[in-house]
């Protein structure tokens, strides 16, 4: 009898391996499709970071974290030269842009991303918590109410696993 559990585990967890399952839903790499921003007054906009935002996300079995937005409609800069660019430009290049990484956890119906590498400084060191959902091949990550450009807004990116 013990040897049958023993061999219909191990047959669960090799099947599991084949096809990529893990107990952690969130491993993958993603590609964002949909964001939207709901105010504190509760009005919604469905394109708060430009209509042809892009990003990237990648969960890894081993806990890290890697996070890319770009926002839609970024202008380039004048130059090859990134360092060397008009100061408006390279400001207004690092206000449509960010990435983070680093380690996460998950508790229940929440994911935890300990920065440790940031495009915002003032992100290292620091824990960012979303709700997330996962329903087939998608990912819905929802931030907490934070203030974006001055307004308090909670956020809802949707992600889509790439295959």
């Amino acid at each position: 009898m013990r040897f049958g559990c023993v061999c219909l585990i191990l047959w669960a967890l090799a099947i599991s391996a084949i096809h990529g399952q893990s107990a952690d839903p969130l491993i993958g790499s993603y590609r964002l499709v949909a964001a939207s921003a709901t105010d504190a007054r509760g009005v919604v906009d469905t394109t708060p970071y430009g209509a042809a935002l892009t990003g990237a996300l990648v969960y890894t079995a081993e806990g890290r974290v890697m996070v890319l937005l770009s926002y839609g409609d970024r202008q380039r800069l004048s130059g090859a030269d990134r360092i060397a660019a008009p100061a408006d430009e390279r400001a207004q290049a690092f206000t449509t842009f960010f990435a983070y990484s680093g380690r996460y956890t998950v508790n229940g119906d929440r994911v935890t991303h300990h920065v440790e590498v940031a495009s915002y400084p003032n992100w290292v060191n620091t824990d960012f918590v979303r709700i997330f959902n996962v329903s087939g091949d998608r990912l819905t990550l929802q931030t907490p109410p934070l203030s974006v450009g001055g307004t308090m807004q909670t956020s809802d990116l949707v992600w889509e696993r790439i295959k």
